[in-house]
C-alpha cells in the first residue's frame, strides 16, 4: 500500500467511523439473526433426514473399514484418487491439508491489496470459486463412492445372463469377504501385500482357484469354512475370480 492509498483508505475509514453504527445492537442483531437461521437450518435437516447409521458394530469382524464423516469427503476422495499412485499418497493425507492451512494462515502477509470489493479482484474471487466448487465435486464423489469393501465393476457385456448374475454374486462375497484389503480387483481394492487378480481367470482355471482358496499360502486365511458352510457363495466367488480375464 503506498501512501496515497493509504491515505483514501483513512479518509474512506474517518468518514465511515462517523456515520456509521455501532457495533451494538445493530451488528450483534444481525449476528443474532444469521446465527438462528443457521441453527434452525441444521436442525431442520437433522429432523428431516438424520445422521446415516451403519450397520450394528461388531468388534470381531475384519472386513469393515470406516468412513469420514461428510466434511471430510473431500480428502477422502482426493486420497482415494491418489491411492493408486503410492508416491503421492503423502501429499494427498499430508501435504494438501497441510498447505492449505498454510496458505490460510499467511493470508494477511501476502495479500496486501487495499481493495476489498470483490469485483475488482478478480485473482482472488476466481480462487475462492475453484476452492469451493473443488471441494464441492470431492464432497459429492466422496459421499457416493461405494465402500472399499465393494467391487465397483459391471460385468463384461460378452457374459451370458447366467455368468452376469454369478459374476455380481461373487463381487459381493468378495467385498463381504475382506479380499480388497490385500489384493487389487481393476480400481478396486490395495495394491499388496497379495498379487493383483483383475486377470487372474486368465491365468488360472477354476479349479486352480478353487483349490488356492481352500488352501492357500500364508498369510492368506483359507475359505475352506466357507466352501463348506455355504457353498453357493463360495462357488459363486470362484466363478467370479474365473470371469476376470
Amino acid at each position: 500500500m503506498n501512501q496515497a492509498e493509504k491515505e483514501t483508505y483513512l479518509r474512506e475509514y474517518s468518514i465511515l467511523k462517523n456515520e456509521g453504527k455501532p457495533f451494538f445492537p445493530y451488528a450483534v442483531a444481525k449476528d443474532s439473526i444469521m446465527a438462528a437461521i443457521v441453527i434452525f437450518v441444521i436442525m431442520f435437516l437433522s429432523l428431516m433426514f438424520g445422521a446415516e447409521l451403519g450397520p450394528k458394530a461388531d468388534p470381531t469382524t475384519t472386513t469393515y473399514v470406516p468412513r469420514p464423516d461428510w466434511y471430510f469427503f473431500f480428502l477422502f476422495e482426493v486420497l482415494r484418487v491418489m491411492k493408486n499412485v503410492p508416491v503421492f499418497t503423502p501429499m494427498a493425507t499430508i501435504g494438501v491439508p497441510t498447505i492449505c492451512m498454510i496458505l490460510l494462515f499467511l493470508l494477511p502477509f501476502y495479500d496486501r491489496s487495499p481493495e476489498r470489493r470483490i469485483e475488482r479482484r478478480p485473482v482472488a474471487l476466481s480462487a475462492a470459486i475453484f476452492t469451493i466448487a473443488a471441494m464441492a465435486y470431492l464432497t459429492y464423489s466422496g459421499a457416493n463412492t461405494g465402500s472399499p469393501n465393494s467391487v465397483d465393476m459391471k460385468p463384461p457385456a460378452n457374459l451370458t445372463a447366467a455368468q452376469k448374475q454369478t459374476f455380481t454374486a461373487g463381487a459381493l462375497v468378495v467385498g463381504q469377504s475382506g479380499c480388497l484389503a490385500c489384493h487389487v480387483i481393476g480400481s478396486n481394492g490395495n495394491n499388496g501385500p497379495g498379487p493383483p487378480l483383475t486377470k487372474i481367470g486368465s491365468k488360472l482355471p477354476p479349479a486352480a482357484i478353487a483349490s488356492t482358496l481352500v488352501n492357500p499360502t500364508a498369510p492368506m486365511p483359507s475359505f475352506k469354512s466357507l466352501a463348506q458352510q455355504t457353498p453357493q457363495k463360495f462357488q459363486n466367488l470362484v466363478g467370479f475370480l474365473s470371469l476376470l480375464q
